[in-house]
């Protein structure tokens, strides 16, 4: 007899599980559409799922549904971040790892920077250039394998040769080669439509161009224009029929306006941003993505010997304190502002800072959390299932101990992370 009940036991049970609900009781809630923070709501997840936003604490009457009680939490979307490089943590040892990591070393890393990020109420990203490894990454979230945000990545940033992202930059001559479009380096037009092909062929959700030089890239200019105009328009085309986006790494202005001209949505970082190319951005409806985080990160460790190469930091000190005030700038004049921190260039989980930042440089505390939300769900056309609890929508959900209105530092602590309905964290 004790089989058949056994098995009645785990048939029923797995009955209960597929039916259950999840209560999730919110002593604040913010609505980050409107902008207003709401008292006494009971958020309603089925699966993956949010099905109802009620008034007031609703309490199941099914013995099987879940109640998760955040009564003494404000409960907000999961936040997006539209700059991380989820594949590595630059210190000391990066050019050195470059060369002595294998894919296998730089996934297993991935895997402990996914989780943090995800820990940290980042339930998406965008990543914006790597290995490769990134797209692997990638799958095995959506798969299940191992915990992480949701992530769209650019898989290997585009670059032209001695650029920004060209990956052999400061090698031994036997080393450098002459890497093409496969690797990233773009040096034509025609280059520009293979390396795109390339990106979608691999499995990248969209487009990174290093538009101008760089601060950690091991090359004399930090701002000098490295594309043509019509190089930034072929990948901006290409890019736009394969259905994806186009995200411009860029600090000089020239730069800025070629990439803007040719048809980014996004310009990561825009230090040396004149009044024109904001007005530009507006005209074309173009977003920064300030990463005062990472500006104010690489200006502090510029100033440890050794950290970074020689011809590294002078760009470091110049370019670091110069983002926060730009990005004051640019968001009083009404440019877009949508949330990124560059995370990889400092530690992961440390993302949360740039709200504090951003505030510091005069942005209300709720814009900046709509421009981590709402803004950022819009550039990746995920407008109707992520960055608002509202049904229909993912259950990406997080809370913190008390409004960030009042403390804006509580962003930096997040105590409950939900991901497609699964509860990843709960204090």
């Amino acid at each position: 007899m004790r089989k058949p009940l056994l098995l009645l036991f785990f048939l029923f049970s797995a009955i209960g599980l597929v039916g259950q609900t999840t209560y999730i009781l919110c002593g604040k809630l913010i609505d980050t559409k409107s902008g207003i923070t709401k008292s006494k709501q009971t958020i309603v997840v089925q699966k993956n799922k949010i099905t109802s936003v009620m008034n007031g604490y609703v309490i199941p009457r099914n013995s099987i549904d879940q109640v998760i009680d955040l009564k003494n939490k404000v409960v907000m979307p999961g936040l997006i971040d539209m700059h991380v490089h989820i594949e590595n943590e630059f210190g000391p040892r990066t050019r050195l790892e470059n060369y002595i990591l294998d894919e296998a070393d730089v996934a297993f890393n991935s895997v402990g920077f996914a989780k943090t990020t995800l820990l940290k109420g980042f339930t998406t990203v965008r990543d914006l250039g790597g290995t490769g490894v990134n797209i692997s990454i990638k799958k095995a979230i959506n798969a299940g394998k191992i915990p992480g945000p949701r992530v769209f990545t650019a898989g290997k940033a585009l670059a032209t040769t001695g650029g920004h992202a060209d990956p052999t930059n400061g090698s031994r001559r036997v080393l450098i080669g002459d890497p093409g479009p496969k690797e990233g380096i773009v040096n034509s037009v025609e280059d520009a439509k293979k390396a795109v092909r390339q990106r979608y062929k691999n499995g990248a959700d969209c487009i990174k161009i290093t538009a101008t030089g760089g601060v950690l890239s091991v090359a004399k200019s930090g701002d000098n224009p490295q594309f043509t105009l019509e190089e930034v328009k072929a990948i901006c085309d290409m890019a736009k029929d394969y259905g994806m986006h186009v995200a411009a790494h860029a600090h000089g202005d020239e730069g800025m306006q070629r990439a803007i001209i040719g048809g980014v949505k996004t310009i990561e970082h825009g230090t040396y941003m004149s009044d024109a190319t904001m007005e530009l951005m507006k005209k074309h409806d173009v977003y920064l993505v300030p990463t005062i985080t990472a500006g104010k990160e690489v200006e502090e460790k510029a100033k440890v010997d050794g950290y970074y190469p020689a011809i590294v930091v002078p760009k470091a000190l110049t370019v670091g304190p110069q983002i926060q005030g730009t990005f004051a700038k640019a968001y009083k004049r009404g440019v877009g502002i949508a949330f990124g921190t560059d995370a990889g260039v400092f530690k992961h989980g440390n993302n949360g800072k740039e709200f504090r930042y951003m505030v510091e440089a005069g942005m209300p505390v709720m814009e900046t959390i709509q421009a981590a939300t709402i803004t950022n769900a819009k550039i990746l056309k995920m407008e109707n299932e992520i960055g608002q609890i509202k049904p229909g929508f993912y259950a990406d959900i997080i809370a913190v101990d008390e409004e960030p209105s009042k403390n804006i530092k509580v962003m930096e602590e997040v105590k409950f992370v939900m991901k497609d309905g699964v509860v990843y964290k709960n204090e």
